[in-house]
């Protein structure tokens, strides 16, 4: 699947994230753990932003300065009604080029739809868009081996896949990153979460 899949796949199910049925502290406090890593209240970005805000709310209580980007349409009309005065991009991250420099950057439960192939250079991408001290925090399979699959849980087929736990761990050692947490949150699920401070 491409993104442009992912996203139409993405506009059929934004009912799913309805703060009414949708846990919103889901991620909130891996996410203020990895704040507690910043040493910057600066410029943040929010890849795969989805509807709910939760992630802009609390960067904005943080005092940083968010952005939102996501790839599909409709949770960005949704993103858009909760916070009318943050900025938010309709892009796929493959291909939007990161112009700017961020303190503090977010994937949490998006890069995983991205293809197995565009994963290294699309990390690479946002690591080298972070301020030096510059934090992030990701969401991924916390497989044994790089690889993709497919399912329809949510309702419309959806493409997932992961380097694998080593294969970032060993990425962002290339890239000259420091590993500041680690953990497979969601056990016996393989949902994984890693937060990286860029030198």
């Amino acid at each position: 699947m491409k993104p442009e899949d992912i996203g139409r796949a993405y506009d059929k199910i934004t009912h799913l994230w309805d703060a009414k049925v949708f846990n919103m502290s889901n991620g909130i406090d891996a996410h203020k753990k990895a704040l507690g890593f910043s040493k910057k209240q600066g410029k943040a970005l929010d890849i795969g932003c989805g509807r709910t805000g939760r992630f802009i709310q609390l960067l904005l209580e943080q005092n940083y300065s968010p952005t939102g980007l996501d790839i599909s349409e409709k949770m960005l009309q949704f993103a858009k009604e909760k916070h009318p005065k943050v900025n938010f991009i309709h892009a796929d991250i493959c291909q939007y080029s990161l112009i700017q420099k961020y303190d503090f950057i977010t994937a949490w439960d998006s890069i995983w739809h991205i293809p197995l192939g565009e994963q290294k250079q699309v990390i690479t991408k946002i690591i080298k868009s972070l301020n030096a001290g510059g934090i992030f925090i990701f969401s991924f399979g916390g497989t044994s081996e790089a690889g993709f699959h497919t399912d329809d849980y949510m309702g419309p087929e959806v493409y997932y896949s992961s380097l694998g736990t080593n294969g970032f761990l060993s990425l962002f050692k290339e890239l000259g990153c420091s590993i500041k947490h680690l953990e497979l949150a969601q056990y016996p699920e393989l949902h994984t979460y890693m937060i990286v401070e860029k030198y």
